[in-house]
């Protein structure tokens, strides 16, 4: 099976913490082809100062989505994955990228997501997420969304908001194919859930979800995520 070129963006913001171990999980993958692009939106913490031997850094203005499509800009592979700072792609991601496209008509994914952290809700928190994911054709960006570069590139890439761009590029995705749903797991922090309380992140997640579908402002809801 022909393995498709991948080009690796990950958007950064003060993650000095963070970066270092995501870097160096990625090492197989880049050994095997894969570029590794990071798009900094002005991290005042040293993130900017880690070595960049091997990878490939740009700085943009900050915004998630205005740093993914700075990255996009620069990528070479045929396929691109958008990664965030707090998530580790399987050791095989390439291959299972590689399976999941081997139908022409397939043109995006997302990975299963395993949580990482204390809470026991965690597990289950993820397995509902990952069947709605299945069930919606939709997915959010720490599931490690993958696309073909070409069909990202006539959608225009992501929509420049300050939130939700994850869910917008999905629906339009969506209308094109299906998308493909490796197991993975990609393995996202649960930092944010530890911090804000389980139960509380769910809530917080499905308000500002919903709030998005009745289409209230994406500024409007990146406050309130705040």
């Amino acid at each position: 099976m022909s393995v498709p070129t991948l080009s690796i963006i990950i958007p950064v913001l003060n993650e000095v913490e963070q970066l270092p171990g995501v870097i160096e999980q990625l090492a197989p993958l880049r050994a095997r082809g894969a570029q590794l692009i990071l798009v900094d939106g002005g991290s005042t913490d040293g993130t900017a100062a880690l070595p960049r031997v091997g990878l490939e850094w740009v700085e943009s203005a900050p915004g998630r989505a205005r740093q993914m499509n700075a990255g996009a800009a620069l990528a070479r592979g045929e396929v691109l994955l958008f990664l965030h700072a707090d998530t580790c792609l399987p050791a095989d991601a390439d291959d299972q990228v590689a399976r999941a496209l081997v139908d022409d008509r397939c043109l995006w994914g997302r990975f299963d997501v395993r949580i990482a952290g204390r809470p026991w809700m965690l597990p289950v928190v993820a397995f509902l997420m990952n069947q709605r994911s299945r069930l919606s054709a939709i997915a959010t960006g720490d599931q490690a969304i993958f696309v073909r570069r070409a069909t990202f590139e006539t959608l225009g890439g992501f929509a420049e908001l300050p939130l939700m761009e994850d869910i917008e590029l999905s629906t339009r995705l969506r209308r094109l194919s299906a998308p493909a749903c490796p197991r993975g797991p990609a393995i996202t922090s649960g930092r944010r859930w530890e911090r804000r309380g389980v139960w509380r992140t769910i809530w917080l997640m499905w308000r500002l979800r919903w709030a998005y579908w009745r289409g209230v402002p994406a500024s409007r809801i990146a406050e309130a995520y705040r």
